[in-house]
């Protein structure tokens, strides 16, 4: 197994606004749609779509959106035996696209809230089979936290996502991770410090390298993304395209980059793969619709 994602799934409920509406204001929307989404369910998608072999460690809704996820998973050949069916509704995530492709996301976690610390407990032996375990946190943080230790225990390599940022999470806890990969506003929220430009965005870093990260991502959107560690930084340019919708632009990456390193590809040159297919999924819309495969992302 190349990848095991402890983490979340939901159902995107997408709707294209020319404005959001004012308080007390009722607009029509031209377009609707509706789709598979989750952060955990997006990445696991990405990198399964580049031929990485995955594992899904989630819980699904009581419902028909949950078995919906399900075959989901099936039909991108993600693993789904430690996908659960939970005694909740599935959770939901109303995404709201204004005409230049920026959003703002509500979520509801519904059955991702039963994904405990026990539950991952049961999956262990199927974990310690990972190259490399990546987490997000739309799940209760102490069930991030057990995965982590059961990690460490194993030595495998751990990507955390803080997205949505949790101003609770613990920095011994981020310490363990190889990886962490916020964005630049999670990394605001994170540390508290301000990020409106590059240099703000390198003091805020810089202060979670001197508390122990290893391996610092930072996405800056269409700016690139940051990858600072101990001894060095280094800002990937980003890619000069037009957007159509940045939804799950972010879990592209990851489920790109994470794909690439389970193959041996170093991390700077991962990182350049992962920039350039999160600009070729914001040039479609939709979450998981709009990532490409293997085979048309070669092809740019």
């Amino acid at each position: 197994m190349d990848i095991a994602v402890v983490g979340s799934n939901m159902v995107d409920l997408i709707t294209y606004l020319e404005r959001m509406p004012e308080e007390g204001e009722t607009l029509e929307a031209p377009e609707f749609e509706m789709g598979c989404g989750g952060k955990g369910a997006n990445q696991a998608v990405a990198a399964a779509r580049l031929g990485s072999d995955v594992l899904m460690v989630t819980k699904v809704g009581n419902d028909l959106f949950g078995q919906n996820t399900i075959e989901n998973f099936k039909k991108n050949g993600i693993r789904t035996e430690a996908v659960e069916v939970g005694t909740k509704t599935s959770g939901v995530a109303p995404i709201f696209v204004d005409p230049h492709a920026k959003n703002r996301i509500l979520i509801i976690q519904g059955a991702n809230s039963e994904l405990t610390q026990n539950v991952v407990e049961g999956y262990k032996e199927k974990l310690k089979e990972a190259k490399l375990i990546i987490l997000q946190l739309e799940i209760p943080l102490e069930t991030i936290y057990k995965t982590i230790d059961i990690a460490n225990a194993f030595d495998i390599p751990v990507l955390l996502n803080p997205a949505p940022a949790n101003p609770a999470l613990d920095i011994n806890y981020v310490t363990k991770c190889t990886y962490f990969a916020p964005n630049e506003s999670e990394l605001g929220i994170l540390t508290n410090m301000p990020v409106a430009t590059l240099e703000e965005i390198k003091e805020a870093a810089q202060t979670l390298i001197d508390q122990g990260v290893q391996n610092l991502i930072v996405t800056l959107g269409d700016k690139g993304v940051l990858w600072m560690t101990a001894t060095q930084s280094h800002v990937i340019e980003g890619e000069k395209i037009q957007a159509v919708d940045t939804t799950g632009a972010g879990d592209s990456f990851i489920g790109c980059f994470a794909h690439y390193i389970t193959k041996g590809t170093s991390i700077e040159e991962a990182l350049k793969k992962a920039n350039f297919y999160a600009a070729q999924a914001v040039q479609k819309r939709g979450t998981q619709l709009s990532y490409p495969t293997k085979e048309a992302f070669l092809h740019y």
